[in-house]
């Protein structure tokens, strides 16, 4: 590759990645630091949701066609709302169940034999339930969520499946040495595009926890 055409590259991605950086995205108070791990008390919010079969790669592709549909003008009012990130992911089987040991990012199947995952937007902080329009499609739902304390783990690069289970059990291990119990199953957080170059995507594991 000829250096000139390198540098192109490199300011072009460079650009994108400055104009994710204007996407709003939740909003949270730092508590503490150390490294790449933090524990965060975030805002109360409102999420896009819907619950979609399939495995750790196929699913998150399904759940985004849902949801970016929703924001486009798939709604009852035909209205466009602003894209946020992260894009978010959970296992649906162990959502609601608190974890003492590493759990895998491969959620549990269902009766099925089909895994599922909750993925989630999060909608601008201008809109309340009350002003957001509602779903055309059923399989989305709206839902507001609490303020919540969590322990987040950042990191860069592929997503692979066993770097998320390996980050899954980093920040596992960093919640155990605080005494910090999950309130839930990890949800993994995407920040950019899939066309995004791998040295500079954004990863998060995101744990809530016991307060």
């Amino acid at each position: 590759m000829k250096p000139f055409f390198f540098v192109c590259l490199v300011i072009v991605f460079s650009l994108m990645g400055c104009a994710v950086g204007r996407i709003e995205e939740p909003k949270f108070d730092l508590i503490e630091r150390s490294g790449d791990f933090e524990i965060r008390q975030y805002a109360p919010t409102i999420v896009a949701e819907t619950t979609v079969d399939g495995d750790f790669y196929d699913a998150p592709n399904e759940g985004f066609r849902r949801l970016a549909g929703y924001i486009f003008g798939k709604n009852k009012s035909k209205d466009k709302i602003a894209m946020t990130a992260p894009v978010s992911m959970t296992d649906s089987a162990s959502q609601k169940i608190a974890m003492t040991a590493p759990v895998s990012q491969v959620s549990s199947p269902t009766q099925s034999g089909v895994n599922q995952w909750l993925i989630t937007f999060t909608m601008p902080s201008s809109y309340t339930m009350e002003s957001l329009p509602t779903p055309e499609d059923s399989r989305v739902r709206l839902k507001q969520v609490s303020g919540y304390k969590a322990a987040v783990l950042k990191f860069s690069g592929f997503n692979s499946d066993d770097k998320v289970k390996k980050s899954t059990e980093l920040l596992q291990a960093f919640m155990r040495e605080r005494n910090l119990k999950p309130a839930s199953a990890p949800m993994y957080a995407r920040y950019n595009p899939p066309w995004t170059p791998w040295f500079m995507r954004r990863h998060e594991l995101i744990i809530p926890i016991v307060q």
